[in-house]
């Protein structure tokens, strides 16, 4: 049993702090919130509890090359078959790979998250070394899995004609048997009719399915040049996707778009920061109907530090929003908490209530920096450290617990 006393609760769908006299979470569930009333700032620091983070964009298995692609392009650094990441991994022994990958996602734990989507690439080996990780350190790692080879040569994508051969449909079916969905890096790596094979065969055993879009300029003028679609309109046509992830550059037509289809848009504004790619427009996405969701990208470009990039892109978004009143910093921690909910559903609720899983962080609002905070949420959102966290617990269990915090 987990049991604090005198704290602050973020409450609810609105993420709302409450003072709380007692939190008790038993086994994997809450158990009890004796909340008194609504508290939004401190004289004298007092333990806050949130809800666990997600990050809903991860590369971890590139974890084993931090800041190695720096100063190459997108396309040097990242993609197939010759891109640094790729050579690199290659590289790598099982032993060395897992290493890396459990230090990573312990590291997150570390910053509060206590889960992650990831985008795995290297096929069914790729998938199962994540897996591995995940049981080993009790993160929730939800693997979308990626052919190990591209299925087509560069010829058969122009014509956009070819089918996914028996062999790739066996490859995408062991991948499913350990994954829990699919995606490739952009729509430009495969054919119409392979999207649509993939996303019956998905549909079929209920896996996720997500795609990178209009991460530049250039993915959707090759989608143009070969389809007729720009890839994200391509992308909701073909394939159906449950999360997109960067919409960098999307235009004023295709934030439409993602607003009409309540489309789950993961924003990553660091690591496109450090590519040197516009940052999404935050703004313009925040007035709109899609779901928003934030990820820190691959492990080699970025830390995977949530609370860093809850920061970043709080600013960011204030900037482009050009006043000095939107948005409400809970708005951005939801992106991270309740809007996950929203497309996990019950593997992942994102706000704290009676009854629901134990899934919370403690944060140290006892510390000099924090203890006097006006603003408890703007204070969660733009001056939490790592430092600052006490405990990250998972369905009940520790994924992270400090030396000073004597409970469990």
């Amino acid at each position: 049993m987990i049991e604090l006393l005198n704290c602050i609760v973020l409450h609810g769908t609105e993420l709302e702090p409450y003072w709380c006299d007692r939190f008790v979470a038993d086994g994997d569930t809450i158990q009890q919130l004796s909340l008194r009333e609504p508290c939004s700032s401190l004289d004298q620091g007092a333990l806050v509890i949130i809800p666990g983070l997600y990050n809903c964009h991860t590369h971890v298995g590139d974890s084993c090359l931090p800041d190695g692609a720096t100063g190459m392009t997108l396309e040097a650094g990242f993609f197939r078959p010759n891109g640094y990441k790729y050579r690199e991994l290659a590289k790598r022994s099982e032993e060395e790979h897992l290493f890396h990958i459990v230090n990573h996602l312990r590291y997150m734990a570390r910053t509060g998250t206590i889960g992650h989507v990831d985008f795995r690439e290297q096929g069914v080996y790729g998938s199962q070394l994540l897996r591995r990780a995940a049981e080993e350190t009790g993160v929730d790692s939800v693997i979308l899995g990626q052919f190990n080879t591209l299925p087509f040569s560069a010829e058969e994508l122009q014509q956009n004609a070819a089918s996914l051969s028996p062999e790739a449909i066996a490859e995408l079916r062991s991948i499913l048997s350990v994954a829990d969905g699919f995606s490739e890096s952009t729509m430009n790596d495969l054919t119409d009719p392979a999207w649509i094979q993939i996303q019956e065969i998905t549909q079929q055993s209920a896996q996720f399915r997500a795609i990178h879009c209009l991460e530049n300029e250039a993915y959707r003028n090759e989608s143009l040049a070969i389809t007729g679609q720009g890839d994200l309109e391509r992308a909701i046509d073909r394939y159906q996707p449950h999360l997109i992830i960067h919409a960098t550059v999307a235009n004023d037509a295709e934030i439409t778009l993602l607003s009409a289809t309540h489309a789950n848009v993961v924003l990553n504004p660091r690591a496109n920061a450090n590519l040197g790619l516009p940052l999404p427009p935050i703004a313009k996405l925040m007035d709109s109907e899609a779901n928003l969701l934030l990820g820190t990208d691959n492990g080699l470009l970025n830390s995977p530090n949530l609370l860093a990039e809850l920061d970043f892109t709080y600013k960011v978004a204030k900037s482009q929003f050009g006043d000095a009143v939107h948005p409400e910093p809970k708005e951005i921690l939801k992106m991270a908490t309740r809007n996950v909910g929203l497309f996990l559903k019950d593997r992942g609720w994102g706000y704290l209530e009676k009854g629901l899983p134990a899934d919370f962080v403690v944060l140290d609002f006892t510390q000099a920096h924090l203890r006097a905070s006006r603003n408890i949420l703007t204070s969660i959102v733009t001056r939490v450290t790592p430092e600052d966290v006490l405990a990250t617990v998972r369905r009940g269990h520790f994924l992270y617990q400090a030396k000073e915090f004597a409970q469990g």
